[in-house]
Formats: structure tokens, C-alpha cells, sequence
């Protein structure tokens, strides 16, 4: 027993170094991503723990608050793509493409544009003279503009939204905007001969049930 309880004592004692180098470690990357020896503390505090859990069930048929695994160094370090000296498994980077339209209809124009002004306006000083808003089209760019660059600018009662298509394509190379006009509509969402389309999800709205039309007669 007693040579049982000095195991035990020296499992937790290498608990307690390999947290205060995890520690250490985490402070020296000083918030860095994917440093490699945050993780190679990480591996060895995960595996410390993991022993004195095993030891301390052996000896006394209790366990620790800690739900670890054991990780093999050697596959933690091929799994850990920052390591030095390792090299990916994948040499080659892949580029995805996500192409998305919806399509709104507008119940009235003149609401639409009075909306897109009063987001023209916002944070312009009030003596300074705003150009109106000329047309469906540009009001619906000012939206956009005016809020997080999303659809999701668009989700106001001034647009009803009708329905939509999300596709997701691998593609060989990212689209190069700079070999584009700016008034050609199809060039940048034309697929290349390259390009395989994954899926395609399919967008409909949501469409409040009308309490008269449920009503049984």
C-alpha cells in the first residue's frame, strides 16, 4: 500500500509540473494560434491527468473530475499542422465557392426608397445635403451598405422575399474581381470548366398561416 500511495503522490506530482508548463507555455505565445509548444504542454497535462485518473481508480476505486482520453505524441503531433518538421497531409489548398441569390418582390416603391434614404441619412450631419435615392436598384444597394453587407440587410417589410438558391462548388482558382467589369452581371457567378458543384440548398420563405383559412367551416 505504501508503495501504492508513493505512485500516486508522484502521478500527481507530474500533474502539477505539467500544468505549471502548460501555463508557462500559454503565457510565452501570449495568445498565438496554433503554437507548438502550447500544444506539446496541452498533450503532456492531458496525458499526466489521464495516468493519475487510471492510478487513483486502481488504488481506491475513485476518479478525478477530469474526462480526459489518452493521446498518442507521436498521431498528436501528425494531426497538429504547426508542428515543425511536420508536413501536411494535404499539400494542396482547395477553394470554395458559395454563390447565392434571392430574389424580393416590392409591395411599394416609393416605401422602399423613403427607407433607404432614412438609412442614406443616418451619421451625415444634418446640414449637409444628402442626394436622393434614384430607383429600386439603388435603394436596395444603400440597404445593404448601410447594414452588415448581408441579405440579412434586407429583412425589412419594405421587401417581401420570394424565393432563393445557395450553391456550394469546389472550385480550382478564386474568382479575380479586377478581370471583371463592374457592370457585368454574369462573369464573377459564372462557374468555370473546373468547378464541381457540390449541393445545392434550395430557399423558400416562411409563410404565415392565415387563422382564416384554418378555420373549419
Amino acid at each position: 500500500m505504501t508503495d501504492q500511495h508513493g505512485e500516486l503522490d508522484a502521478a500527481l506530482e507530474r500533474v502539477i509540473e505539467a500544468a505549471r508548463h502548460h501555463l508557462a507555455a500559454v503565457r510565452a505565445a501570449q495568445g498565438r494560434i496554433d503554437d507548438d509548444d502550447v500544444w506539446q504542454a496541452y498533450v503532456a497535462l492531458n496525458n499526466a491527468s489521464f495516468a493519475y485518473d487510471e492510478q487513483l481508480m486502481d488504488a481506491f476505486g475513485e476518479v478525478t473530475p477530469w474526462d480526459v482520453e489518452s493521446i498518442d505524441p507521436d498521431e498528436a503531433d501528425q494531426r497538429f499542422a504547426g508542428g515543425e518538421g511536420v508536413e501536411s497531409t494535404d499539400p494542396h489548398s482547395q477553394v470554395i465557392s458559395v454563390r447565392q441569390r434571392r430574389d424580393y418582390r416590392v409591395p411599394s416603391v416609393s416605401a422602399l426608397i423613403r427607407v433607404a434614404e432614412a438609412a442614406r441619412r443616418e451619421g451625415v450631419p444634418g446640414d449637409e445635403e444628402v442626394p436622393p435615392v434614384e430607383g429600386v436598384g439603388e435603394a436596395v444597394l444603400e440597404l445593404l451598405q448601410s447594414g452588415d453587407g448581408s441579405l440579412g440587410a434586407l429583412d425589412v417589410p419594405e421587401l417581401e422575399p420570394l424565393d432563393g438558391v445557395v450553391m456550394v462548388s469546389e472550385v480550382g482558382t478564386p474568382v479575380d474581381l479586377e478581370s471583371f467589369a463592374d457592370d457585368d452581371p454574369v462573369g464573377p457567378f459564372q462557374p468555370g470548366p473546373d468547378d464541381r458543384l457540390v449541393g445545392r440548398l434550395d430557399e423558400h420563405p416562411f409563410l404565415e398561416l392565415d387563422d382564416e383559412h384554418d378555420h373549419v367551416h
